[in-house]
Parts: C-alpha cells; sequence; structure tokens
C-alpha cells in the first residue's frame, strides 16, 4: 500500500512537472518579434524615414521593440507581447503613410502633366 502511495505522488510530481514546462514553454523573444521586426524593415525599406508623418511612426515601431525587448528581460512577457504588436502596427502604418506619400507625389506630376498637355496642344489664334 505504502509503495502504492509512493507510485501515485510520484506520478502526480512528474504530471505536474510535465504540465509547468508546457506552460513555460512558447516561442521566444526573438520568434514572436519577428513579424515587428519584419514591418519595422519593410517600413524602411519604402522609405519611411524619409517622409515626416511615416518617419514618426517608424521611430515608435523601433522603440516598441525596445521596451518589448527589455519588458521580456524582467520576464513580462504578457507585456512584451502586447508592445511587440504595437510595434508591428506603428510600422505597418509607417509603411502606409510612405505609400500615400508617395501616391500623392505621383498624382501631383500626373496634374502637371495633364496641365502642360493641356497648354501645349491650344491652337494660336
Amino acid at each position: 500500500m505504502r509503495q502504492a502511495n509512493m507510485a501515485v505522488m510520484a506520478g502526480s510530481f512528474l504530471l505536474a512537472a510535465a504540465i509547468a514546462g508546457c506552460a513555460a514553454s512558447g516561442p521566444t523573444f526573438k520568434e514572436s518579434s519577428e513579424p515587428s521586426k519584419s514591418s519595422i524593415r519593410a517600413a524602411e525599406e519604402v522609405g519611411a524615414a524619409k517622409v515626416p508623418s511615416a518617419s514618426l511612426y517608424l521611430q515608435l515601431a523601433k522603440e516598441d521593440l525596445e521596451n518589448a525587448r527589455a519588458l521580456a528581460a524582467e520576464g513580462k512577457k504578457e507585456q512584451a507581447a502586447s508592445m511587440l504588436k504595437r510595434a508591428e502596427a506603428d510600422a505597418e502604418l509607417a509603411v502606409t503613410l510612405s505609400h500615400e506619400d508617395a501616391e500623392r507625389t505621383e498624382a501631383a506630376k500626373a496634374i502637371e502633366r495633364a496641365r502642360q498637355l493641356r497648354i501645349d496642344n491650344q491652337l494660336p489664334n
């Protein structure tokens, strides 16, 4: 009977250890930060640093990533994950603002070309 109790206790201990191990595991900070890092790289590649409104959000995304790194180092995984999502959102906004600026510039050029064509095609009196 005593051996059965010891076996049950040992089994319970192993089960508890396995459950705790599963709960403690999960993606590492490096793995969970990849979407944020990719979004920041995308913003840099589309020239967000050169567009004033986009530059602000690119800088915020970088700061958010650093804050997430610090929170993860302190063991604050939920807060770090939230900060990573914020970094990704800020970087995506920087990309969008960069595209908007490029489209606005292209539209202004098209309007100027159309205006010039009207001037060029007017017949002399």
